[in-house]
């Protein structure tokens, strides 16, 4: 049986791809210190004899005792809230973390893939964004410890892979969504839904003209299990290049919930990109691959997965774990 350790395996992406390895037949392993993934989206998952989690933080040492076939580096805060509540953190575990990842991936002699992020272009004067284009990203910005923690990601992966050959595969993940997401994790998809179902108000920051181009999760893991099993060392983006304004999708929300909420306008944050679309060109050349799952389809089975919370669950604010952290 093949052994595959996936980080950040209680965060959203990270609890779906345990499901999808332990359904094609691999030992998980994962690892997570739970400073925003939640064990609620694993626990299904344990007592099963090819599964097996550790409360750690990758930016510490890892030890994993027995051979590794794969690793998946899917540990780090995704979300503009977590930006700015926990800045260092989201700089550490896409430094520190990656580095101690690539260390174990190269004394293993594992295959690693790392999770990038459509972020790494910034807000793109580039549309849609090819993997060619270097991005314009603003270094010193809140948003920047996210971006430059993900593009020095790529820069350290490629070095393990040209200094010692270790097998290394980048994914750049765009706008992605579904079941197990942090309802109010700042994100314009959660947040939507869960004014909806609190009786909000809709707020748009911005004059809402700003796009973005959603795709559904099981569409992005199966683009990320064919890289993992591909022969490509370069960045390749996985996403729906089916683009949407920020106000047409707060009318399709509306729509979809049966609530009658205003619109409501904020100012726009700060370095918040004007226009998000991947070219999938790469990924549908060299994996094969290209979304199946239309927005419509993927929202219903979203706000499904939200009307389950709980009262608590919906009021819930973001939840920051620190044990066993040093707050520097």
């Amino acid at each position: 049986m093949k052994r595959i350790l996936i980080t950040g395996a209680a965060g959203f992406l990270g609890s779906h791809l345990c499901d999808r390895f332990i359904l094609d037949g691999y030992h998980v392993i994962g690892l997570d210190n739970l400073i925003t993934g939640r064990l609620k989206n694993i626990e299904h998952l344990f007592g099963k004899k090819s599964f097996e989690f550790h409360h750690h933080d990758v930016s510490k040492f890892i030890h994993v005792p027995g051979k590794l076939d794969y690793l998946l580096h899917f540990a780090s805060p995704a979300s503009p809230i977590d930006y700015l509540k926990i800045p260092i953190q989201t700089l550490k575990v896409g430094s520190l973390g990656v580095h101690n990842c690539l260390g174990l991936a190269k004394a293993k002699g594992a295959r690693i893939l790392i999770a990038s992020t459509s972020e790494v272009y910034g807000d793109p004067t580039v549309h849609p964004q090819t993997e060619e284009y270097w991005g314009n990203v603003n270094p010193v910005g809140p948003r920047g410890v996210y971006d430059e923690a993900k593009r020095f990601q790529e820069a350290i992966t490629m070095a393990y892979h040209n200094f010692h050959g270790l097998e290394t595969r980048i994914v750049r993940i765009f706008n992605t969504y579904g079941p197990r997401m942090r309802l109010n994790d700042g994100r314009v998809l959660p947040a939507f839904i869960g004014q909806a179902l609190r009786g909000e108000d809709i707020t748009i920051f911005g004059d809402g003209s700003q796009t973005r181009s959603f795709c559904y999760v099981d569409d992005l893991i199966e683009g990320i299990v064919r890289l993992l099993h591909s022969d490509y060392v370069y960045p390749v983006n996985i996403g729906n290049p089916s683009e949407i304004s920020i106000r047409e999708f707060a009318e399709e929300i509306i729509k979809l919930t049966g609530t009658n909420q205003k619109v409501v306008y904020k100012e726009l944050p700060t370095d918040d990109p004007k226009q998000r679309r991947p070219d999938i060109s790469k990924a549908q050349s060299i994996l094969n691959w290209r979304p199946t799952i239309d927005r419509e389809e993927g929202l219903k089975r979203t706000y499904a997965f939200f009307k389950t919370l709980s009262q608590s669950e919906l009021e819930e604010t973001n939840h920051y774990n620190f044990d066993n952290y040093i707050i520097k």
